[in-house]
């Protein structure tokens, strides 16, 4: 199977602006691609996990990965895929959020390999330079008003309530000069998009062929979307960062491990460097057995250690773990702090818990895990209560200072998985 019938089977292609000749270039030996992306946080999220493994996907296969910082784009914003206007940023603010971003793009590309490393480049160092009349004169005169209101990406935003401004309809004229400048300094003939980023990646295969005489492709592939089709990488709590600053750790991989059913073959193929044996084989397992959750758990610690690391996703796993019945053997207080962020948690002073305690029937009504103190006790004598992972069957059992957990916390579980967590205050 050839690299673009993977990527077809993964469901990442979308579209091309000449298949035929891609292919054919690509059968002839490796080539140098490259995806761009704006720092206009200090982090990554999720939804930048396919653009940069597919170029990891590219690499793997022996061609030359380039992923583009934009630090003059960034500046101006690109109107594809929003709504409204974004806020500017200073040249301050976007060299402190790449040099953040580069830390993480080195887990997801191999900048070391010797014989294709992976290369990042900033638009700023080429496109600063240029004054705004050379600029006009040497790119903007490649253009026609009608194609660039052609797009789709400025007619939707012309449409609109807010309109679109001058700035942001420049975006594609300055991405298209960064594929033409690539494609001249380091022979880059691809770029690689969302689908939302066909009119800048044929506005690139225009300028290069209009000003190089030379051959360059866009490829796109689909947006990747939840079950019910709403955008991918969005939580309540909001986007999931693949900073552990922002998202920790754990919750990265419960994001994961809590995939629709109907989604965790494709998260499988389009997430995952597994091969296509593995993963038929995991979809096989799930259609058979879903409640084992064998794709889930690969897709989370696959993708958890491609962006964590194997140390830092074990600890997820022994978190999860812990959130399914297991002990509390070898759980961090860092890492039941993130635990505790996932399931209700009410305050307690530490007064109620010093001398004699209080009765455990009473911690479960104020966590919430009984409606009175009768039913608490009729759970208790049921044995489906347990204090700190182990199952209590005394009925007058107290809680106390000494069963605090890192000497804050008291764990309660009413039967397998109902959680809740007592936090002692001053």
């Amino acid at each position: 199977m050839t690299l673009l019938d993977d990527l077809r089977w993964r469901g990442l292609y979308a579209d091309c602006t000449d298949l035929e000749a891609l292919t054919a270039r690509l059968a002839r030996g490796p080539i140098t691609l490259y995806c761009g992306f704006d720092p206009t946080g200090d982090s990554l999220h999720v939804g930048h996990l396919v653009p940069q493994l597919t170029l990891r996907r590219f690499q793997m296969a022996g061609h030359h990965p380039i992923t583009l910082a934009g630090g003059a784009t960034g500046m101006i914003g690109d109107p594809g895929g929003k709504s409204a206007e974004r806020n500017l940023l200073s040249r301050e603010q976007l060299a402190h959020n790449l040099s953040r971003i580069e830390v993480q793009l080195r887990r997801l590309l191999d900048f070391e390999s010797a014989d294709n490393p992976a290369r990042l480049v900033n638009n700023a160092d080429w496109t600063a330079p240029v004054s705004f009349l050379d600029f006009l004169r040497d790119v903007g005169k490649h253009f026609s008003l009608q194609s660039m209101l052609a797009k789709d990406s400025v007619r939707t935003r012309l449409e609109s309530e807010s309109g679109i401004s001058y700035t942001e309809f420049s975006y594609q004229l300055l991405q298209a000069n960064d594929f033409r400048h690539l494609r001249q300094a380091l022979d880059c003939e691809l770029q690689i998009g969302g689908t939302e980023q066909w009119g800048n990646l044929t506005a690139g295969t225009d300028l290069i062929r209009k000003t190089l005489g030379q051959a360059a492709w866009g490829m796109t592939f689909p947006l990747i979307t939840k079950a019910d089709g709403t955008k991918f990488g969005k939580t309540e709590g909001g986007a999931v960062w693949l900073d552990p600053q922002r998202t920790s750790v754990y919750r990265f991989y419960q994001f994961f491990i809590r995939t629709e059913d109907s989604m965790v073959g494709s998260y499988l193929r389009k997430f995952t460097l597994l091969t296509r044996d593995a993963i038929e084989e995991l979809e096989a397992k799930h259609a058979a057995n879903p409640g084992a959750r064998d794709a889930h758990q690969a897709l989370a610690r696959e993708i958890t250690t491609l962006v964590h690391g194997a140390t830092a996703c074990a600890d997820a796993q022994r978190a999860s773990e812990l959130m399914f019945g297991g002990g509390l053997d070898g759980i961090s207080e860092a890492l039941f702090a993130d635990v505790v962020g996932e399931v209700p948690t009410s305050d307690l002073p530490k007064a109620k818990l010093e001398g004699a305690g209080t009765p455990l029937t009473e911690l479960l009504v104020h966590a919430g895990l009984a409606p009175s103190k009768g039913q608490a006790r009729k759970d208790i004598e049921g044995g489906g209560i347990s204090l700190n992972t182990v199952r209590v069957t005394e009925i007058g059992r107290a809680v106390g200072v000494g069963d605090l957990l890192f000497g804050q916390y008291i764990l309660l579980r009413k039967g397998k998985r109902t959680y809740a967590v007592v936090r002692v205050v001053a």
